[in-house]
């Protein structure tokens, strides 16, 4: 028996990847466009949306940022620090802190985008992709996939996810002039929520709980202190105790 019969026999493989084809793996994770995470991703990038029109920025530069970085933290971040007047270098620095987190989820997810078959710059162009929705999606998905169909699913994933962000953010920066300021208030707040519930939701450790709830306890109170930095202190603290504390129980 082959490996892909073995993968697709799998017992949470989907139907369709019996005897599938790349185009059809590639179909069905561009589907997750019209899936819940694509839903959720759409109406979250358009609080983004809102957030670069709050800070006098142009439709172009909001579209721009959801295709050239697709990661919300980062986007938001360097929305955030050229509103405050930040340099570029500082702005470089802040998104490359908020970056660190995606190597973590590159690397556990790259045995299952490896391909023995097809281009090396395939499958290094497919870490654009990971973000921590399309994190989750992949190891959700892809081990119960044969092989041969992972990395084309996962870049119908990748695609899906980067067209909700993208023409979300087009749609909430079009609609913030015509919207209530307590919708727009709304839209904003729906990018913070989206990372606290897609935090939570990927937290599989103790440590990975007392990282949240540390960070979420200390912001506030950073934030009176120093809120030109609240985030990243709060988000140091937290994490630097979560990874002490889980060293010592090991």
């Amino acid at each position: 028996m082959s490996v892909d019969v073995i993968a697709a026999a799998h017992p949470d493989a989907p139907g369709w990847s019996l005897g599938a084809d790349k185009p059809t793996a590639f179909a069905h994770g561009l589907a997750v466009l019209l899936s819940t995470p694509g839903v959720v991703l759409f109406l979250t990038a358009l609080g983004f949306g809102t957030l670069v029109r709050d800070a006098s920025m142009t439709l172009g530069h909001a579209v721009f940022l959801s295709l050239a970085m697709y990661a919300l933290p980062a986007q938001v971040m360097v929305v955030d620090q050229l509103q405050r007047g930040a340099t570029l270098l500082a702005v470089a620095f802040a998104v490359t802190l908020t970056a660190v987190r995606l190597l973590p989820m590159t690397v556990s997810l790259q045995p299952y985008i490896r391909a023995r078959e097809g281009s090396r710059l395939a499958q290094f162009a497919a870490v654009h992709f990971i973000a921590i929705t399309a994190w989750i999606e992949g190891n959700r998905r892809l081990p119960a996939l044969p092989e041969r169909l992972r990395l084309a699913h996962f870049y119908g994933i990748g695609f899906g996810m980067v067209a909700a962000t993208s023409s979300g953010s087009a749609v909430g920066y079009v609609l913030a002039q015509r919207m209530p300021l307590i919708l727009q208030a709304a839209l904003l707040f729906m990018t913070p929520s989206y990372f606290l519930l897609s935090t939570m939701a990927a937290a599989g450790h103790r440590r990975d709980w007392i990282a949240i709830v540390l960070g979420g306890a200390l912001a506030p109170l950073v934030y009176v202190w120093m809120p030109a930095a609240d985030l990243l202190i709060a988000g140091l603290v937290g994490g630097s105790v979560a990874y002490l504390a889980g060293r010592s129980t090991t």
